[in-house]
């Protein structure tokens, strides 16, 4: 029974994971095309300076795949895998707390799912949002994974310690009562975690670099605008920048916006399908195959022995 809940968990994040991938491919896809379009003109500039300035520059990998195969098959791998890989998450925990709550079996599937939505993503968001190609330095990848790994356990640990809180309350105390009372104990916990996480423009690896070519001190690493660092004048492409001139434009701060606000939607569409689908197949499999009602005037073989 517990291997055909969890199936049906993983069809259902296997299904969601699909709409999440068309949803991505409509709105995401051409956001991600002009970051990519900007972080090359951005990395080329960034290599005239260098050589301009006679400093040293690193030369780029080779591309493993191709843009095409990144945004068709790998995409929709990803987010397929990933959504199907929740959606059997929703399923164990549902086979572990079953029965604990006393609610219908769908409820419980939304109430996980949701506390899954909060924990794994939305939480982590308001400390690290998701952020387009061209943003993010390749030498904070593993800091950076870290970190955002770090709040996404705590965020499901301060949420499991808040909803046991609010039911240990519930004692001595009325059920709105102390779910607020949780809640703003979580909201202070979890707000004190996330001050004394470090923003990623202040990890070590960014303060040392922020002598380069555009990598001016900031509190993120979103792209500030490239200018000339040094106390002379730089030609690049024939032009000539007086030092403390911009050379190349920051990040778009409105593709920036938008890229975070459809990268909600993306996850707020896959959760809430795997708390529709998987709630809607839980119900009907603890419910069992429905009787069909007997004919008016008694059973088949009654109403043929009559005859």
């Amino acid at each position: 029974m517990e291997l055909r809940i969890v199936l049906r968990g993983a069809l259902s994040g296997a299904f969601a994971g699909l709409l999440g991938f068309v949803f991505a491919t409509i709105f995401a896809e051409p956001l991600i095309d002009r970051a990519i379009t900007y972080e090359a003109g951005r990395t080329a500039v960034l290599d005239q300076l260098n050589v301009a300035a006679g400093r040293t520059t690193s030369a780029e990998g080779p591309e493993i795949f191709s843009r095409t195969i990144q945004s068709t098959v790998g995409a929709a791998t990803g987010v397929v895998a990933f959504s199907a890989a929740m959606g059997a998450l929703v399923a164990v925990a549902y086979v572990v707390l079953h029965g604990r709550f006393g609610v219908q079996p769908r409820t419980t599937a939304w109430l996980i799912a949701g506390f899954g939505f909060l924990g794994i993503y939305a939480l982590p968001f308001a400390k690290y949002p998701a952020n387009p190609p061209a943003i993010g330095h390749d030498f904070t990848i593993g800091t950076r994974g870290t970190l955002y790994l770090t709040l996404v356990a705590a965020s499901l640990i301060l949420l499991g310690l808040a909803f046991a809180l609010a039911r240990r309350l519930q004692r001595t105390m009325t059920q709105v009562a102390a779910t607020v009372t949780a809640a703003v104990a979580f909201l202070v916990v979890f707000g004190v975690l996330v001050g004394l996480l470090p923003s990623l423009g202040h990890l070590s690896a960014n303060v040392a670099a922020s002598t380069d070519f555009g990598f001016a001190r900031a509190a993120t690493e979103t792209p500030q605008p490239i200018t000339n660092i040094l106390s002379k004048a730089l030609t690049i492409d024939g032009r000539q920048y007086a030092p403390g001139q911009i050379v190349y434009p920051g990040f778009d701060a409105d593709l920036l916006w938008k890229f975070r606000w459809y990268a909600i939607l993306n996850q707020l569409l896959i959760w809430t399908t795997i708390a529709l689908v998987f709630g809607t197949l839980l119900q009907r499999f603890l419910s069992g195959p429905a009787e069909k009602p007997a004919p008016a005037g008694g059973r088949p073989a009654d109403l043929a022995a009559a005859r």
